[in-house]
């Protein structure tokens, strides 16, 4: 988005037209010829139209979404979940500002780092849109604002940018910007706790190797691991599964390895209940742990089984219809020409595969579970 872009989506007769047509076809829209700056007007609406169930208030404040600040933003769901409170906190990589408008419900005091001066003021606009009155946004890089600052935050939060400038993703904190290994010395000046958002695809295990006393957290929404929170602060280190919509559960670092996986079964027959375990748990590594003394589980990624349905867990829940070895002859005999719902955990089968050798297709007839366990590959028929 460009300065006069800006300029023209901020006027009260463009605002308007915006609200007007928020449910209207963006192509319509754009090849509305009577409707002055009817292209941006579209986008707008077309962007809006989208975030609706990512960012719910800034649809309904109608805000300005330029397109990779969206795309790059948490939702809102994932940004409330973040385990930080207090008085002040620093955001040293503001966007959107998804997640500084979350932190601006937690604190008393937001200052809020954005380095592109256009962002910036959109972000400004925004937040005045959504009443978050408690929030500075100050146009400069991390960086510079930590060479210069005499200040002292309870909390420094960052989502570093993950993207390089060729568009390629990136997972190593060292190689995201600001790069926050190299900046901790300082960061540990400037703030009590520290915060780091970090890829869906970053290896948990690697936290505690770069920052030893920490606590990480996994969150996940609609079965989708979306982000991984390190958190460094005073408290035990701990490790947490959220999966937003169904629990959480946490358990301290130091216990991790006091958990252990079930011996392998010779018969399945008295499992009453199987469990698919949470993205957030199976990234944590957390299966074991979370499970112990209510279902039986033999890897972190595999199935939870048990004789009794499992309370409070992380995870789908559903009673078993029948359990079949995979070569069964009792097995293709009950999949023929079915229309299935596939879940796979641990198997090395893919989806088409699955369905090219029972002769099945995807549907909703049934569920059924495909996993192994030990070196037995299981079908499992759930209801």
């Amino acid at each position: 988005m460009t300065a006069e872009e800006f300029k023209i989506v901020t006027r009260p007769t463009v605002r308007e037209a915006i609200n007007l047509r928020i449910e209207c076809n963006p192509i319509e829209i754009a090849l509305d010829k009577r409707l002055e700056h009817s292209s941006l007007i579209a986008t707008q609406v077309k962007r809006l139209q989208r975030a609706k169930a990512k960012l719910p208030s800034y649809y309904a404040v109608r805000a300005i979404l330029p397109p990779r600040a969206y795309e790059q933003s948490s939702s809102e769901q994932c940004a409330a979940n973040k385990l930080l409170t207090g008085t002040s906190v620093l955001d040293l990589t503001c966007g959107l500002g998804v997640d500084t408008l979350a932190l601006s419900r937690k604190f008393a005091r937001v200052v809020s780092l954005e380095r592109d001066p256009i962002l910036a003021e959109v972000t400004r606009h925004n937040l005045r849109l959504l009443g978050a009155d408690n929030v500075e946004v100050i146009c400069t890089s991390a960086e510079e604002y930590l060479s210069d600052t005499t200040e002292h935050f309870d909390w420094i939060f960052a989502d570093p940018d993950r993207r390089s400038e060729r568009g390629e993703r990136m997972v190593l904190l060292e190689d995201c910007s600001p790069n926050m290994v190299a900046l901790y010395p300082r960061l540990r000046e400037v703030a009590d706790n520290i915060c780091i958002k970090c890829s869906p695809l970053f290896d948990t295990a690697e936290a505690f190797r770069k920052f030893n006393n920490c606590s990480v957290q996994t969150v996940s929404l609609s079965g989708e691991c979306k982000e991984v929170n390190i958190y460094i602060d005073s408290s035990t280190p701990t490790l947490t599964a959220t999966a937003i919509d169904i629990g959480s559960f946490s358990t301290k670092h130091s216990d991790l390895n006091s958990y252990s996986f079930a011996p392998i079964p010779t018969s399945f027959d008295s499992y009453h209940y199987i469990t698919l375990p949470d993205v957030a748990l199976v990234h944590s590594r957390l299966t074991a742990a979370a499970f112990a003394g209510k279902a039986d589980v033999w890897s972190n990624s595999g199935v939870a089984l048990s004789k009794t349905k499992p309370e409070g867990v992380v995870g789908r829940t559903f009673a078993i219809e029948a359990i079949y070895e995979l070569g069964s002859k009792e097995l293709k005999k009950r999949l023929k020409g079915q229309r299935i719902e596939i879940f796979r955990r641990d198997f090395p089968l893919s989806n088409s595969e699955i369905c090219r050798k029972f002769s099945v297709k995807e549907g909703a007839e049934s569920r059924w579970c495909f996993t192994r366990i030990g070196n037995r590959l299981l079908a499992i028929e759930m209801r």
